[in-house]
């Protein structure tokens, strides 16, 4: 569902249908990306919350350069952020740089992926190994993996959602799944299940 000026407006001007259609339109999607970051169904639930909580007193601070679903979707990405940073010290890993520092993991074992995602989720025990290993995925790599492929959205709607260029989101979503195979290839090739 677009936001159009209308419904905005509407928020704006505190009309609880506009509030409502935006939840129904935007909340599941919202929980997800925010649970696939934080991994804490509680947690996420809180972000969808905050989000719209945002959404609510801070309407007025959208100018209107980006689109507001994609707004709602960077407010909910930065709340998860917010949320993982205060459960550690550590600065989040840089995305640009492989675990090495040298680049993306390169391949230990190769297997057949000639088989849909789709197939693959059928699978409830693959479709675990899938979720474990997209929760090792270091945040920055995970954000962009789960909004390109998990949500549907275009490399340019998440890089936009995300705060970066379409190149860096292009890099980031190609080192997740990089990664995710090779997680992933151990688990398939040991277990006999085909991808």
């Amino acid at each position: 569902m677009l936001v159009s000026s209308n419904m905005l407006n509407a928020l704006r001007a505190g009309d609880p249908a506009a509030l409502a259609a935006l939840f129904n339109a935007h909340a599941d999607k919202l929980y997800r990306l925010a649970l696939g970051l934080l991994g804490d169904p509680v947690e996420a639930e809180d972000v969808v919350q905050e989000t719209f909580v945002k959404l609510i007193t801070h309407s007025e601070q959208f100018e209107g350069r980006a689109r507001p679903e994609t707004w709602l979707y960077r407010v909910a990405y930065n709340a998860s952020l917010d949320r993982l940073r205060r459960k550690r010290a550590d600065p989040l890993p840089d995305a640009e740089a492989g675990s090495d520092g040298e680049g993306p993991p390169m391949p230990q074992s190769f297997v057949d992926w000639s088989t849909t995602p789709e197939a693959v989720l059928l699978n409830a025990e693959a479709g675990a190994a899938l979720v474990t290993a997209i929760q090792q995925l270091p945040e920055s790599l995970r954000a962009v993996f789960l909004l390109r492929d998990v949500e549907g959205f275009s490399t340019e709607e998440a890089a936009e959602a995300l705060g970066l260029s379409i190149a860096a989101a292009k890099v980031r979503l190609h080192r997740a799944r990089l990664a995710l195979r090779e997680q992933l290839a151990g688990y398939f090739g040991q277990s006999g299940v085909a991808p």
